[in-house]
């Protein structure tokens, strides 16, 4: 399958998990970039869910001023900690792939 996304957003919990193989971590992540998709945000544990759609919230916002996605979901991070100190409410994002 070939999929046409610049971005895929998995904001679930545990989203970037996968099995480690000999060819590499097997994932919907791998899938989703070998299909054609430029980046990937992934959670790598459990996410609470006002903590992640406060910071959903925040990334998409600052995403439509910026197409640096790297830079987006670090503002949104920076963002989300100061509402929720505890890095378990927002560390868990990672970005995969291309930023811009």
């Amino acid at each position: 399958m070939k999929l046409n996304a610049d971005l895929v957003v998995l904001s679930a919990c545990n989203t970037g998990g996968g099995n480690i193989t000999g060819d590499g971590v097997i994932s919907l992540s791998r899938a989703l970039i070998t299909a054609g998709v430029k980046s990937v945000i992934v959670s790598l544990w459990s996410v609470p869910d006002n903590s992640t759609a406060f910071l959903m919230s925040e990334f998409y916002r600052y995403f439509q001023h910026n197409p640096d996605k790297a830079a987006a979901l670090r503002q949104a991070m920076l963002a989300t900690r100061k509402k929720y100190n505890n890095p378990v409410d927002w560390a868990a994002f990672t970005l995969i792939g291309e930023a811009n």
